[in-house]
Order: C-alpha cells, then structure tokens, then sequence
C-alpha cells in the first residue's frame, strides 16, 4: 500500500495467526462465553427494569453498568467469532475506528458509571439524612444521562483526531483495533492525537482516585457504626470488588499495549489483551446478582419456577 490514508481501506490484524489447530475449539468457547455474558447481564436488566422496587438509584446504575458491558462486548465478540471462522483477518478502516471508540467508550463509560456508584454509597452512608433529596429521580437520569454522554463525547473527538491522520502502514498486531495502535502507525505525529488521548487517560484516571477516595471516607465512617458495617458490606463490598476487578483487567491490557513483549506466546497475548472483555462482563453481574440481596430475592424465585 502507498504511505497516503486515502489508499488505505483494509487492516489486517495478526493476533490469530497461530490458532489454525484449534479454531474450532476456540470459537466454542469464545460462543458460549459471549453467551454467558448476555444471559447474567440481561438477566439483571430485566430484573431492575421490571421490578419496580429496584427502580431505586444504586439498582439503576448497576442495570446501566450491565447494559454497558453487552455494548462493550458487542463491540468485540461479533467481530471475533467471524474471524475464528474465516482464513483471513481483516477489518475495514471505518469498522477499526468504530471498533476503537466501541472498546474505549464502553471502558470510560464504565469508570463513570462506577464513580456514581462510589458516590451514590457515599451520600447513602456517610450523609444518610439527605440521601433522598440528594439522589431524586431527576439528578439520577441526568447523572447517568452524562455518564453516557461524556465518555462518547470525549472518545468521538478522540476517534475524527485519529481518522484524520496519514498512515504509513495497515498492519495491527493485534485480536481488536484501538486508537493508539492506528495512531502508532500514522507517518507523523500530530499534537493534537497526542493531546486528546492524554486528557482522556488523564481524566479517568482521576475517576479511580476519586472512587477509592470515596470508599476510604466509607470505611471511615462504617468503622464507627454496627449498622453501617452492615450495610458497607452488603452494598459497597461488591461495588469495590467490581472496580479492583475491572481495573485490574485493564491494567494488564495498557501494560501488555505499551510493555508487550514478543518472548510470550501469542495465546497468553490474547488472552491478556480481552481480559477486560472476559472477566468484568460475567464477574459484574454475578456478584451483584448473588451479594445484592433485593436483586436476589427477585431471581432465585424465578429461576426456581424453571425447575
């Protein structure tokens, strides 16, 4: 291909250039893993939704963080299931873009939603005399509303800086596209595709500071009260079990992104590089289903009926 962006119109991705013997087996696994994802995710959606005494702020923001894991995923799975069964792997310049800001808006998006989780916690806990006139039906819709909106707002900008860039080149070593790989290939660096992803990274950043700060404050404050230990435990526990499992998962991901090292076999590679879109999807909804008690109360009935 000529070094002009014009010309180029396909990527080729090479993660799986070595799994020819067990393609099959893979896309297996990898089928009923992506179903697994949507039969607990949606499972709790259904319950929050349908169940009106979950219509409650903390239930809503989880149904929202379960909603974003089957966009995240989405924008993944499809994608992957195709290329397990085709002999070569290749995606389109636009549908790379769209993967890209898919992947990197359902992951800010998460951190968000987890921040109004933190925050929703907090005002239950540590400032429980206001809690209904903080958290009203109306600051719920908007702070979700925003939780959605900022991070697709931020990730578009992100993804037209990355489109407008000259590429030298249409090979990604890698299962999925995202930003910073085509950046990497781009002829010239410009600062503007150095200056919006730094922000991007800079900001949700600073949402995990702020979140582990809330629940400092809350275990602060639980330590005093029987009550609140309780409580802590019940609601907060799976909220930060949640997050220290998500940004554990993304975490490996940047590490391998800027750390990679050829040494390691391609399998433990790729199976680095979808962490966050194997464990947090399934983990998230599990947890809450299982350790929430309102949410339980609401499915093992029905999950008995079955029987």
């Amino acid at each position: 291909m000529m070094d002009n962006v014009s010309v180029i119109t396909m990527f080729t991705l090479s993660g799986l250039s070595g799994t020819k013997n067990y393609r099959v087996i893979l896309f297996a696994l990898t089928l009923l893993c992506y179903c697994v994802i949507w039969l607990v995710n949606l499972t709790i959606i259904v319950t929050v939704i349908v169940d009106k005494k979950l219509h409650e702020p903390m239930y809503i923001f989880i149904c929202n963080l379960c909603i974003n894991g089957l966009y995240g995923t989405a924008g993944f799975y499809p994608k992957f299931l195709l290329d397990l069964l085709s002999p070569t792997h290749v995606i389109s310049y636009a549908g790379c873009l769209l993967q890209g800001f898919v992947l990197h808006s359902a992951v800010c998006a998460d951190f968000s939603l987890l921040v109004l989780m933190a925050y929703d916690r907090y005002v239950a806990i540590c400032r429980p005399l206001v809690y209904h006139s903080v958290m009203t039906k109306q600051r719920v819709c908007v702070l979700v509303f925003f939780a959605w909106l900022v991070p697709f707002f931020l990730l578009l900008v992100s993804t037209v800086t990355t489109s407008r860039l000259r590429l030298c080149g249409s090979h990604i070593p890698k299962i999925y596209c995202v930003n910073w790989l085509i950046g990497k290939l781009a002829c010239s660096v410009s600062i503007a595709s150095i200056a919006f992803p730094a922000f991007n990274y800079t900001f949700y950043v600073s949402h995990v500071f702020l979140i582990y700060w809330s629940y400092v404050r809350l275990i602060r404050t639980c330590r005093k009260s029987k009550e609140n230990r309780k409580k802590f435990m019940q609601t907060c526990v799976p909220h930060l079990f949640c997050l220290l499992t998500f940004t554990v998962c993304l975490l490996f991901d940047l590490l391998y992104s800027r750390f990679s090292s050829k040494e390691l076999e391609q399998s433990v590679r790729n199976f680095v590089a979808i962490e966050f879109l194997l464990i947090p999807p399934i983990i998230n909804p599990v947890i809450y289903g299982l350790k929430l008690t309102q949410i339980r109360n609401r499915i093992l009935p029905f999950l008995t009926s079955l029987d």
